[in-house]
């Protein structure tokens, strides 16, 4: 059994951090132009991946260390010399006293994030599904764009606004230092994505996203169970997931043995 405590969140909150610092990286590489960078204050990974980008952000904030006025000043100068809006997402096993502090300074709580983790066990694999249709691999070197493709026609039905922001967002990704990024097919044609990250004996899974026409017949089940699996082979005792309360990723991570460790919550600053 896993014993959500403030151990465990740090394991989780810095697994994640690590997975969108070597995102911040690898778009800095592919384009150095982009201004993309991230720092470190107080334990809290600091993101710019641009104004837009759902990674903009701290990840960490008040788990490692309690909160100081002069860190806060320091991350939120990090953002606003960058044009970027300020969020930080908060650990409920962070100290209680940053709530206040955050709340002083002008935050609100704008979203909530279920972090789930399971235990992986070396000597019990996940069975495969037994529906041939349905296939999961890590790409190819060539498949870059396939994968960008796959995840942005997935997303841009749901939010036409963001294909082509998506588009870019799954080729970086893709091209992630030490990422695994999976594809989905079903009958041959590509359907679905799914990116691994494994850090350490930790893993995240992340960049799960389904077209239309994939969607209900086991696309996903099929990509995280494959995940899983090639976590339990590079030596991870650990996977984590994040998905929006309620939504169709927590109910598919929950039947695959994922428990909601803690609900975090994402605050903005507002001046």
């Amino acid at each position: 059994m896993i014993l959500a405590d403030i151990e465990l969140s740090r394991k989780l909150e810095r697994t994640e951090a690590r997975a969108n610092a070597d995102f911040v990286e690898t778009r800095a590489r592919l384009d150095p132009s982009y201004g993309a960078e991230w720092i470190e204050v107080g334990g809290a990974y600091a993101m710019f991946d641009g104004v837009e980008s759902p990674l903009t952000q701290t990840f960490g904030l008040g788990v490692f260390e309690d909160v100081t006025d002069t860190q806060l000043d320091e991350l939120e100068s990090f953002f606003k010399k960058r044009g970027a809006l300020v969020f930080h997402e908060v650990s409920p096993m962070a100290d209680q006293s940053i709530l206040g502090s955050l709340a002083e300074r002008g935050y609100r709580p704008i979203e909530l994030t279920s972090v789930m983790c399971r235990e992986l066990d070396p000597d019990l694999p996940l069975e495969p599904r037994t529906d041939s249709r349905v296939t999961a691999r890590v790409i190819d070197q060539g498949e870059v764009e396939l994968w960008a493709r796959t995840s942005a026609e997935a997303w841009k039905t749901e939010h036409p606004g963001l294909g082509e922001f998506m588009l870019n967002f799954g080729t970086v990704s893709a091209q992630c230092a030490g990422a695994f990024p999976y594809i989905g097919h079903l009958n041959g044609t590509a359907v679905a994505t799914g990116m691994l990250f494994v850090y350490d004996d930790i893993c995240i899974l992340a960049g799960a996203s389904t077209v239309p026409s994939g969607r209900r017949q086991g696309a996903q089940n099929t990509l995280l169970r494959a995940r899983l699996n090639c976590a339990v082979q590079q030596g991870c005792r650990i996977a984590m997931m994040c998905a929006q309360p309620g939504s169709q990723s927590q109910k598919n991570a929950q039947r695959n043995g994922f428990d909601i460790a803690y609900t975090r919550i994402k605050w903005q600053l507002f001046e």
